[in-house]
């Protein structure tokens, strides 16, 4: 099956942060891959991956990297494709390093920023795209959203039950 969604981070170390982003797609029943390349290591292949990711028809690239992530604006730079990047958290900087080099992209070459460690909306913002012109993914994506809401709807009638008791000293 030809992966409409390629999952791409800068080390195997961001996996698990990224398996919420694998995980959302499974769930929507959207073929994805996933790729460990680095901006710095492994230039030339992420080059390469990023100009030939459309042909082999993938939609949409998230890609996740820490540190001085240059690996979203990279792959940027080499597709039309939308791209997706997720700061990744790291112990120098609390991730924060990560951010501000993703979302301050030169004109021309946009990113889509999701939060520090933010794979599962980088996944739902992945799934948003397909499903403009995919009406299988729109009805898989509404049902997850409904699905969403009804769990704080079942939350809210819980809380209703619980009795709190206050004491003044």
């Amino acid at each position: 099956m030809i992966p409409l969604v390629s999952i791409i981070m800068g080390s195997t170390s961001d996996l698990p942060v990224m398996q919420k982003s694998a995980d959302l797609l499974n769930q929507m029943r959207i073929p994805f891959e996933m790729n460990a390349l680095s901006a710095h290591r492994t230039p030339h292949e992420v080059e390469q991956f990023a100009r030939q990711a459309a042909q082999r028809g993938v939609k949409v690239i998230i890609a996740a990297a820490g540190m001085a992530a240059a690996l979203p604006g990279v792959i940027a730079a080499n597709t039309t494709l939308p791209v997706v990047g997720v700061p990744i958290k790291s112990d120098v900087l609390g991730g924060v390093d990560a951010l501000y080099s993703i979302v301050q992209m030169p004109p021309g070459i946009p990113v889509a920023t999701v939060a520090i460690n933010g794979a599962l909306n980088a996944a739902i913002l992945a799934v948003q795209m397909l499903a403009l012109g995919d009406k299988d993914i729109a009805v898989r994506l509404n049902d997850y959203k409904v699905g969403l809401k009804e769990k704080i709807v079942k939350a809210n009638r819980e809380l209703k039950d619980v009795t709190y008791e206050y004491k003044t000293n």
